[in-house]
């Protein structure tokens, strides 16, 4: 296999820009503070970064409503602290990814403010869903139809002579209207967008909502309006998923190839695909389509041996069964942070969400194919559950007043030093703030701290990862399971390397003769613990 395909077994670090690390002292993270983090990154062991949006924005869904797909916001930087980040970053040798948003972009785009101006029919709305409504002087919307962050998907305008006018789209807030793609200017420009990214010497894209961007032609009613905003993601078969889809994705695996014929440095697509199931899910990684898409069905498989063996065999049948490779998540910057998510208090009161964490990171690094970790994750990072009503940015809480799978509590800014806030996050003066207030309790999970504690989860996922690196029987492959116990996961990689995971339904297994390399807690060789995960090489 070419050396260039690196993207196969790949380990990307997700960075949620604002809140990686502050150069400036606003109380926001920046580029230059990931410029700053990279040695950090590297000593960790990962093998690429991908970057949350930092471009020109209102920040009204904190940079995924786009003005300007082509510079920076000035509240991270500039183009020039960019290029100096993506040096840095190949000195290093860590691949850069950006986060790319076609589905939708911000009510501030130049664009759409021309549509605002120009009025109906004109050549400019048809760049988005624009549409007379409905009823007694159009005064319902075009459709029932709902978006995922709560609230009708349709925003009546008043027309340039004060009058109620037409509605247009936005699938998740008003100030992020939906792209229409039929028009041809938008896939266009779109083109010209990825090149220029590229040409500045990006690795690749995350695709923001990747099964999106079509949607039906008619614009009819749903059968089920409410199922976007109900279940929190795009199920709506009249907005998602279309087939149109994925000859966009043709058109830009064409513009990565192009690149990649120059140098031989091959350019990655890793799409945001939330679709019903892994077979679906292998649509949009066939050969001539995206290299990757992850795999959401791991980070909400219930905490049990029989569910994630489900998950993991559908995804490596269908999935790797295209020639692309599975790509895993634990966590991301929209999901509750992993402790949180695995935790179940015990009868004397200490929460399982640690140990099931540690076991399920090992689990996942031991995998065939890439695998994705979000900023914190290798400190053992629990949600911020108790944030106060008044320092909430989620747009998913301005439009619903609901606290109920909002966003921030596993965003706020990372901790890096020290035993107060801001935890070494800002170099600003004393008393600077994080745009999100950091609990007193981040203490105990400071990246310092962590380094100082071989004991700690970032030793574990730097053990882990530079183990995957060195031995050939990890990343790219396949599995083979083994027959274990009941609530016992178990698999080789290879002839001779075993992960086991005893997810604490089973009792504690015999030890297993070979050597062990690596486990998720403290134990004897080749004894699983309860919610424990380990690694060794069997003696055949």
């Amino acid at each position: 296999m070419s050396k260039h395909r690196w993207w196969r077994d790949a380990v990307i670090y997700q960075v949620y820009v604002r809140s990686f690390l502050d150069s400036t002292g606003d109380g926001v993270g920046d580029l230059a503070g990931v410029r700053a983090g990279l040695p950090y990154l590297k000593k960790l062991g990962v093998d690429g970064i991908w970057l949350s949006p930092f471009y020109p924005s209102p920040q009204h869904d904190h940079g995924y409503d786009v003005a300007d797909y082509c510079d920076v916001d000035p509240l991270f930087g500039d183009l020039a602290e960019f290029d100096r980040l993506v040096t840095a970053a190949r000195r290093l040798g860590v691949r850069v990814l950006l986060d790319i948003v076609p589905n939708h972009c911000s009510s501030a785009h130049p664009w759409f403010t021309e549509a605002l101006a120009t009025g109906p029919g004109s050549a400019a709305r048809a760049r988005f869903h624009f549409a007379d409504g409905r009823g007694p002087d159009g005064a319902e919307p075009p459709n029932n139809w709902h978006a995922m962050f709560g609230g009708p998907a349709w925003t009546r305008v008043t027309e340039a002579d004060g009058r109620p006018g037409q509605w247009y789209l936005h699938m998740f807030t008003p100030e992020q209207p939906d792209w229409n793609w039929r028009t041809p200017e938008v896939p266009a420009a779109f083109e010209r967008i990825l090149r220029f990214w590229l040409d500045r010497g990006v690795d690749g894209f995350r695709i923001d909502v990747a099964a999106g961007l079509f949607k039906h032609p008619d614009l009819p009613d749903s059968d089920d309006p409410e199922a976007d905003a109900r279940t929190r993601d795009s199920v709506n078969p009249l907005a998602w998923n279309r087939p149109e889809v994925h000859d966009v994705w043709r058109r830009w695996r064409a513009v990565c190839e192009e690149y990649t014929a120059r140098d031989g440095r091959e350019r990655l697509l890793v799409g945001e695909v939330s679709v019903p199931t892994a077979r679906e899910h292998a649509r949009y990684v066939r050969p001539d389509e995206l290299h990757q898409a992850f795999f959401f069905d791991l980070l909400s498989a219930p905490w049990n041996p029989d569910a994630f063996r489900k998950v993991i065999s559908e995804a490596m049948q269908d999935i790797a069964g295209t020639g692309s490779t599975v790509t895993w998540v634990l966590n991301n910057h929209d999901q509750v942070r992993t402790v949180t998510r695995y935790g179940e208090p015990t009868p004397e009161g200490s929460g399982l969400g640690p140990a099931r964490a540690r076991a399920a990171a090992l689990l996942m690094l031991a995998l065939p194919g890439a695998a994705y970790i979000y900023q914190g994750e290798e400190l053992g990072l629990p949600e911020v559950v108790d944030l106060p009503d008044d320092v909430l940015t989620d747009p998913i809480f301005r439009r619903t007043g609901s606290r109920a799978r909002i966003r921030d509590g596993c965003r706020v800014p990372l901790p890096w030093s020290g035993q107060a806030s801001p935890f070494g996050f800002t170099n600003g003066a004393e008393g600077a703030k994080p745009w999100l207030p950091q609990p007193e309790y981040f203490a105990e999970y400071a990246t310092d701290r962590a380094l100082a504690d071989t004991r700690s989860f970032w030793h574990l996922y730097r053990d882990g990862l530079h183990l995957r690196s060195a031995l050939p029987q990890l990343g790219d492959g396949t599995l083979r399971w083994l027959d274990s116990p009941p609530g016992v996961l178990a698999f080789a990689r290879g002839d001779d390397l075993v992960c086991a995971v005893n997810f604490g339904t089973a009792p504690t297994p015999a030890p297993v003769p070979g050597t062990p390399l690596l486990a998720s807690a403290p134990c004897p060789p080749g004894v699983l613990p309860g919610s424990t995960a380990a690694w060794w090489i069997r003696d055949l």
